[in-house]
């Protein structure tokens, strides 16, 4: 595994990231989105389709191989319903959807707001 990139899902050590994980485990959640600002403040370019990247579990361990099966830049007023179901974390609606990732990402999240939003499969099981 050594030479994908890390693929992580709320912060490690933190029971968001165990009930992510295992939700990505269960083929209940298959999409994620993040902040482009962040990306950038970080110096990383966005996913592409294709990439593998090593799921990383409770205490930053590899559980998983993912694929990137798509991988779109868009105002967060573009998430819809089914990408925000896909999340698996029981969003009703898209503004369940922003309330969570406001409070995750600790900033209000508007119509513009640049997200990277990712859909992705597990490949492999480690």
């Amino acid at each position: 595994m050594s030479g994908l990139p890390p693929f992580e899902l709320g912060h490690a050590r933190t029971e968001l990231r165990r009930q992510l994980v295992a939700a990505v485990l269960r083929g209940e959640k298959t999409a994620t989105a993040g902040l482009l600002a962040e990306y950038e403040a970080e110096g990383e370019q966005p996913d592409t389709v294709g990439d593998r990247c090593v799921l990383l579990g409770y205490d930053d361990e590899p559980v998983a191989v993912v694929e990137v099966t798509e991988s779109r830049v868009v105002g967060a007023g573009e998430i819809d319903e089914s990408f925000a179901r896909d999340e698996g974390e029981g969003f009703e609606s898209v503004e369940d959807w922003r309330v969570a990732h406001e409070r995750f990402f600790e900033r209000a999240i508007t119509d513009d707001t640049l997200v990277e939003a990712i859909r992705f499969r597990v490949a492999e099981r480690l």
